[in-house]
């Protein structure tokens, strides 16, 4: 994939279904994921992170769907430890798979 930002409703296509690639969101950094197809993909035990933002679900060291939301996360209300758990993630996620940019709030419409 190349290099591009992303919105929550722009990286959701990205969910590893009909052979699409998979696309994960930590800590507000997009990843491109699709190596990890057996982890993320369809079946696989994480699925519910790919095309989402999984930032609070992996702070948090939780596989509840509330803690996947569909909305702008600023993660602001983490405890210090799920910060600390997030920046562990973050560097899993640095050192096994490509980034591919940001995840936006909202995109700036053009003019």
């Amino acid at each position: 994939m190349e290099p591009r930002d992303f919105t929550l409703d722009e990286l959701r296509p990205y969910d590893g279904t009909e052979g699409k690639p998979l696309c994960i969101a930590v800590n507000h950094i997009v990843y491109d994921v699709t190596k990890g197809r057996n982890f993320y993909g369809p079946g696989g035990p994480y699925a519910m992170l790919a095309g989402r933002d999984g930032s609070r679900a992996l702070a948090k060291m939780s596989l509840d769907k509330s803690d996947v939301r569909d909305e702008w996360d600023d993660l602001n209300d983490l405890t210090p430890f799920q910060r600390d758990s997030l920046s562990e993630w973050e560097m899993k996620f640095q050192t096994r798979y490509a980034e591919l940019g940001k995840l936006l709030k909202t995109r700036e419409k053009e003019e």
